[in-house]
């Protein structure tokens, strides 16, 4: 991983056998962001997505090898208990085999590159668990 900081935020570049969640989650600890928003594109060969059912509160996951185009990779970056929390969503494709998926990311390996832009924002969230929703949601601070 390599990263320069801005007056906005970050650019970080991934390279060939990097893991996304874990790079971002370790530049957020290591430069204290408690608050951004995050926006990437690139290409990756093991992917990891999934969608949480709201009736059975319960994440599915689904993983995905093979040459994929990074379309979106979306999300944010908050903190809860004092400790970065990513909430990131993305969208892979093969043009060749017609294959698109999309979801909630847990684990993403660069094939290629990946070109992501964090923007930092000025204050702080966290995040709380809701046992209505079954989801660690935002949680305002004064």
């Amino acid at each position: 991983m390599e990263y320069r900081k801005f007056p906005q935020g970050y650019a970080l570049r991934l390279d060939p056998g990097e893991e996304v969640v874990d790079s971002l989650t370790k530049l957020a600890d290591r430069e204290n962001i408690r608050l951004g928003t995050v926006s990437a594109l690139g290409a990756a060969n093991d992917v990891t997505i999934g969608i949480f059912d709201t009736a059975e509160k319960k994440y599915y996951s689904k993983r995905y090898q093979g040459q994929y185009e990074i379309s979106a990779l979306v999300g944010n970056v908050t903190r809860q208990e004092g400790k970065p929390y990513l909430h990131l969503h993305i969208t892979i494709g093969n043009p060749v085999t017609g294959e698109v998926h999309a979801g909630h990311l847990s684990a993403c390996t660069i094939s290629a590159t990946l070109e992501l832009f964090l923007q930092v924002w000025d204050g702080r969230t966290s995040r709380k668990f809701s046992d209505a929703v079954g989801l660690n949601l935002l949680e305002f601070e004064d």
